[in-house]
């Protein structure tokens, strides 16, 4: 018998369940992630905070902070340890001189792209792997996350 048609996921499920097998399948996924990482390769809170200062431009510790969800005591941690391995910068926002901007270096956005793109190459294998039912599945749930993600 398929194991997948098995599994803790499959049939009909009640809210705290689901909510439950959800939860630890995304969990374990994310460690995976986490775990993709080259040797040396700067920590995962660096290589969000960088990613972000690349997606969007100079942020100030409290924007950082609020785009990943941690306090600002963490976030002044991972931005110290960026500044000192030369990731990024620190700058005096132009339109108020009182603010501090954090900027991506060359080398920190090197950095990001080369550990994004390990962690993508990774999960581009593991898809592959799935036939086109199993992808389209993920696809409908990727678009499912994003929303609750969202609201």
């Amino acid at each position: 018998m398929d194991e997948r048609a098995s599994g803790p996921l499959s049939g009909d499920h009640d809210v705290p369940e689901l909510g439950t097998a959800l939860r630890a399948a995304v969990a374990r996924v994310y460690s995976r992630f986490r775990s993709e990482r080259a040797e040396g390769e700067i920590g995962d809170a660096a290589v969000l905070a960088l990613a972000a200062l690349c997606k969007h431009g100079p942020l100030t510790l409290t924007e950082l902070s609020n785009r990943a969800r941690v306090t600002p005591g963490s976030m002044s941690q991972t931005v110290n340890r960026l500044v000192a391995g030369g990731y990024a910068t620190r700058e005096k926002d132009p339109s108020d001189g009182r603010r501090v901007l954090f900027v991506p270096t060359r080398d920190g956005r090197a950095q990001a792209d080369a550990a994004l793109a390990a962690r993508q190459d990774w999960l581009n294998r593991q898809l592959a792997r799935l036939d086109p039912e199993e992808r389209a599945t993920l696809a409908r749930a990727a678009d499912l996350l994003s929303r609750i993600a969202d609201s």
